[in-house]
């Protein structure tokens, strides 16, 4: 049985209309091996995104963080954000599907507390803009033998910040970057929550060892 009092809070961030399959991943990982890991809650900035039903159908609370919401409120994304973070006391944000840039400000605050998930090998294919089917499109054209999946910690630039684990895969004879993207996504799934739970557990140490 979990241990509540011991549980480790992570918050997942998504954007835009995400259809939300890594959430997914995550959220069934956590419950299939019964880990002492909570969703206290998802973000989605857009009304209409299909990860709405998957965090319905999952039972997991969500915020709309829109600019109509965030007006009526007189707050910012981050000022909004940082209010909840605190109401419910979260170890670490999981950005997933999320495209908006954090501040460098933010990203400080927060250091080696938010991490992130890209479809290739990084520092390959990544930077401002190279993001989902862009990203197997700039593989896929360059006629590489293998691409993957990097999770890395977040800074202030984008896809730089510091490698926590990369998986590669081979994508020889592919015939589109729409099978490298079934490919890749395939591990994405599978590697997010194991390093989500490793960083629970403290498998993976930070670079000061402390949190």
């Amino acid at each position: 049985m979990k241990d509540k009092t011991k549980m480790f809070k992570i918050v997942i961030l998504s954007s835009g209309k995400s259809r939300g399959s890594n959430f997914q991943a995550i959220a069934e990982y956590i419950s299939n091996n019964n880990l002492n890991i909570q969703i206290s809650f998802l973000v989605i900035t857009n009304p209409n995104a299909p990860i709405i039903k998957r965090a319905e159908r999952l039972g997991i609370k969500y915020y709309l963080l829109n600019k109509k919401n965030l007006q009526k409120e007189h707050l910012s994304f981050e000022e909004k954000l940082e209010i909840l973070l605190e109401q419910h006391k979260v170890n670490l944000i999981v950005l997933a599907g999320f495209m908006r840039k954090l501040s460098s400000d933010f990203v400080y605050k927060h250091k080696k507390r938010i991490i992130n998930i890209h479809p290739a090998l990084l520092p390959k294919y990544g930077g401002k803009g190279m993001y989902g089917m862009r990203v197997h499109k700039a593989v896929f054209d360059a006629k590489d033998d293998y691409s993957g999946v990097s999770v890395h910690y977040v800074n202030a630039e984008y896809d730089t910040g510091k490698i926590i684990k990369q998986e590669k895969v081979c994508i020889k004879g592919l015939n589109s970057p729409e099978e490298i993207a079934e490919k890749v996504l395939k591990i994405e799934h599978r590697l997010y929550p194991e390093v989500i739970a490793e960083l629970a557990e403290n498998i993976i140490h930070y670079q000061d060892g402390s949190w």
